[in-house]
């Protein structure tokens, strides 16, 4: 695959640092939990991921798991990218999910936006240092599904042939 070019997060590239573990799941203060301790063996309460609609925390990890934040931010990794190349870049990706995903990750303060006055406009989108932070963590999620995935596929593949073969056993069970 060329440099630059972002098929599927499998593909990311660079280097990783600082601790991206204790940086996902560090206690986030005044979190959504129902309240309670952490557990003395844990650096995090995972009650603080709660579902309910005003979670904070759900919702930012909302919008930087889903797939279109992870490769945009993936993509503006130490580099400044226009509109059409990013989404020359991003497989699948409409011009309208584009500019909304963009949009949310400026909202958030992950992504930088920079219009120059010419005709046309041009405008160029790169990673605030808060986002190139969240690249780290990203890169090593990517690296360990890397690492795993032939494990994960065998697993898959006992799970489809267990499944299989209960369907099996209860399509001829009599009822």
């Amino acid at each position: 695959m060329e440099e630059g070019t972002m098929k599927s997060p499998g593909h990311l590239t660079g280097t990783m640092g600082g601790q991206p573990a204790a940086a996902a799941t560090a206690a986030v203060p005044g979190g959504c939990a129902d309240g309670g301790a952490a557990d003395a063996d844990c650096d995090y309460d995972a009650r603080q991921w709660d579902v309910r609609e005003g979670c904070e925390v759900r919702q930012i990890l909302d919008r930087v798991a889903d797939k279109w934040s992870l490769l945009v931010i993936a993509l503006l990794d130490r580099r400044v990218l226009r509109f059409t190349e990013l989404r020359r870049e991003i497989d699948g990706i409409s011009q309208r999910m584009l500019t909304v995903t963009l949009r949310q990750l400026e909202r958030d303060g992950l992504v930088g936006r920079t219009v120059h006055p010419v005709v046309p406009p041009r405008v160029d989108y790169e990673l605030t240092p808060l986002g190139a932070t969240l690249h780290d963590t990203i890169q090593a999620l990517v690296s360990w599904t890397e690492e795993h995935q032939s494990e994960i596929a065998v697993a898959r593949t006992a799970y489809d042939e267990r499944v299989a073969r209960e369907r099996g056993d209860a399509a001829h069970t009599p009822h």
